[in-house]
């Protein structure tokens, strides 16, 4: 009788693992993280500058430090490495930034139809294979990523991206984004592969664009690897996991879209609620170069690291937050509530926040016209687990309703179980990268050799013939 009532003791508590176990070990990363990495930053929304005033402390003039000075920014050039000093959003404010963030402008500045006709190919081309069979079970990233990594090589270089180039560039936005999520160690020999790439195109003049000239070869070519083949490449991926599992998960939105693919205003409504609900930059930080007054008698001193939380910020100002209703944004205008899916136009807003929402309509509606979605998997902000669903051809009609309803039990409890494992690989895999950024400090590094070659030109420069003559002295 003991040894029943221990095996179905022991039963009961291996069947509760996904129900209790990733929760804790996410509680107890965010700990030892905080451990390892210290307290630093003010965090915004919080005790001292609460959602009202998020927007006024993120458009300061002196919220202008991006990463010299904070602790923090080891650990993000550690995960975007290599040439995190080339990446725009890591570029202090000056005149490298400024060229920098001309430069992406206007290579992102194509003309709405070319952008709607290019995002159509690009899809077209990597979907063509699943088509044929009658449904598939797929990770939405890893579906969705080649066609990001078509799209930006083609708005780069011009030219359609050859199947070679686009395995580089892949290989090089899983690598960021896995680590990042602390799924995955880092694989710099994948990044590194698609520098010297880079290298090799720019030093044949592949590159239609004039870029910033103060950069070398292989600065330039960090800087196309950073904004384009990093952030452009995973942040749209991303975006699109997360439309594409909202889909999926509720079948009157899905159908309702699908019945009238052309409506952008009600697809545009979709993308809000999606980017609202799952914000694509979770902590964004900058540091203060000046002191930042919120309320009377009140104020952020310099050389402060503001933490600014964008999930906490969407949540408020908004009925019922948790609750995803696309049909909210009909009486709501973006402008009037606590939502910059892209930034704030006066602090390095995102330069794709007018390209970004005409490619993912594009691409929505070219997924729903092959496919019918379906997901039971967890869907958060992070999401980690990379958008599991399951892909129904329309060429092949209707399907089954019972092996639809198998299929999600399936992916429901598989991903239950891999939530387990992968929430204990985020634990160990985050700890020791957290722990190498700290050890390796990229960024700290970086800025103490800048200051040592500041003072050494200073010293030349105040070495005048007269000086030199007299020994220095005045």
């Amino acid at each position: 009788m003991h040894v029943w009532i221990s095996l179905s003791a022991a039963l009961l508590f291996i069947l509760s693992l996904p129900y209790w176990l990733p929760t804790r070990i996410q509680a107890l990363r965010a700990r030892i993280f905080t451990l390892i990495n210290g307290e630093e930053g003010i965090a915004i929304p919080g005790k001292l500058v609460d959602a009202e005033h998020f927007k006024q402390v993120y458009s300061h003039p002196a919220a202008d430090g991006r990463s010299r000075g904070a602790a923090l920014s080891d650990l993000f050039w550690y995960w975007l490495s290599p040439g995190p000093e080339m990446h725009q959003e890591h570029i202090e404010n000056g005149p490298l930034y400024q060229e920098v963030e001309r430069t992406t402008r206007y290579i992102l500045g194509i003309p709405r139809k070319s952008a709607e006709e290019l995002t159509s190919r690009c899809v077209s081309r990597v979907l063509a294979g699943y088509e044929a069979a009658h449904a598939h079970l797929v990770r939405l990233r890893d579906l969705i990523m080649p066609v990001w990594a078509e799209f930006y090589y083609e708005v780069v270089f011009g030219e359609p991206c050859s199947a070679a180039a686009r395995d580089l560039i892949v290989g090089n936005a899983n690598a960021v984004v896995t680590a990042l999520k602390c799924c995955g160690l880092r694989h710099m020999e994948k990044r590194n592969r698609l520098t010297q790439f880079l290298i090799r195109q720019l030093q044949a003049g592949k590159v239609p664009h004039k870029l910033p000239g103060r950069m070398s070869i292989r600065q330039q070519a960090l800087y196309l690897q950073g904004a384009f083949f990093n952030t452009a490449v995973v942040q749209m991926s991303e975006a699109m996991v997360h439309l594409l599992m909202a889909i999926a998960q509720r079948p009157d939105l899905q159908a309702k879209i699908a019945a009238n693919l052309e409506d952008d205003r009600y697809l545009g409504h979709v993308i809000a609620e999606t980017l609202r609900v799952y914000p694509l930059f979770g902590i964004s930080h900058r540091i203060t170069s000046g002191e930042i007054p919120v309320t009377d008698g009140c104020s952020i001193p310099r050389n402060s690291v503001l933490c600014f939380n964008h999930a906490e910020f969407h949540r408020s100002s908004f009925e019922d937050p948790d609750r995803f209703d696309p049909d909210r944004w009909e009486k709501l205008s973006p402008h009037q509530v606590n939502y910059i899916p892209f930034g704030v136009t006066a602090n390095r807003p995102c330069p794709a926040s007018g390209l970004a929402p005409i490619t993912m309509r594009v691409a929505t509606r070219e997924v729903l016209k092959r496919f019918s979605l379906c997901s039971s998997a967890s869907h958060i902000r992070s999401i980690p687990n990379r958008g599991p669903c399951r892909l129904e051809s329309k060429r092949f009609g209707n399907h089954s309703a019972h092996t639809r309803n198998v299929m999600l039990a399936f992916i429901y409890l598989r991903d239950q179980w891999e939530d387990v494992w992968r929430s204990a690989v985020q634990l160990t895999l985050g700890v020791y990268m957290v722990w190498d950024a700290r050890r390796q400090k990229l960024c700290q590094t970086y800025f103490n050799a800048l200051a040592g070659d500041e003072v050494r030109a200073s010293s030349r420069a105040q070495q005048t013939p007269e000086n030199i003559r007299s020994g220095g002295s005045m």
